[in-house]
């Protein structure tokens, strides 16, 4: 009976603690202006560009990454090298990106591409050459993709920061891209 009473006090203080928690957002201010000011995945969403913005978030988020895992397991130094300035480089313009879109009230990808998370746990388990031969591989095909997409969005997006943010970020994605082409083939 006591264990009974102890257990029904803990749950009420739980639920009352929840409530309170619920009932002090919902009247202070600032909390409601925290959740006003933070994107979910339905703020503005149908926006101009916003699914640029969902893609290449995603895709950034990814290469840094893949980078990070290039930089620590690559087999050939030129791999290591171009792992770090994807870091670099894809670090800068996702904080550009991050900062247009929460000034716009646009929504970021939450996480990196389900495929680039996967192939980056495969990668993992690799090494010297056959880690450089799949990260060749890999970094080649994000940044054809990446590139016809700030492409498009260079030419025909919307909103005119974002189409500029594009057009100035497509030439660095180009020169990865070719620099990705240049690395050792390994195997």
């Amino acid at each position: 009976m006591k264990k009974n009473l102890s257990s029904c006090l803990l749950s009420a203080v739980i639920v009352a603690a929840s409530f309170g928690g619920i009932a002090s957002a919902q009247t202070n201010p600032s909390a409601q202006s925290d959740r006003a000011a933070s994107p979910t995945a339905s703020a503005r969403s149908d926006a101009p560009d916003a699914k640029f913005v969902v893609t290449a978030s995603a895709a950034g988020m990814a290469e840094v990454a893949l980078g990070k895992l290039g930089a620590a397991q690559g087999g050939s130094s030129e791999v290591k090298a171009f792992g770090q300035q994807m870091v670099t480089d894809h670090t800068k313009a996702n904080d550009e990106l991050k900062s247009i879109a929460s000034a716009k009230g646009l929504p970021l990808a939450p996480t990196p591409p389900p495929s680039d998370t996967k192939a980056a746990a495969i990668m993992s388990k690799k090494s010297g050459a056959e880690f450089d031969a799949d990260f060749k591989t890999r970094m080649v095909a994000d940044h054809k993709k990446v590139v016809t997409l700030f492409e498009k969005e260079a030419k025909s997006g919307d909103d005119p920061e974002l189409k500029a943010f594009a057009s100035k970020t497509l030439p660095i994605l180009q020169h990865h891209l070719e620099m990705a082409q240049q690395l050792p083939a390994g195997k």
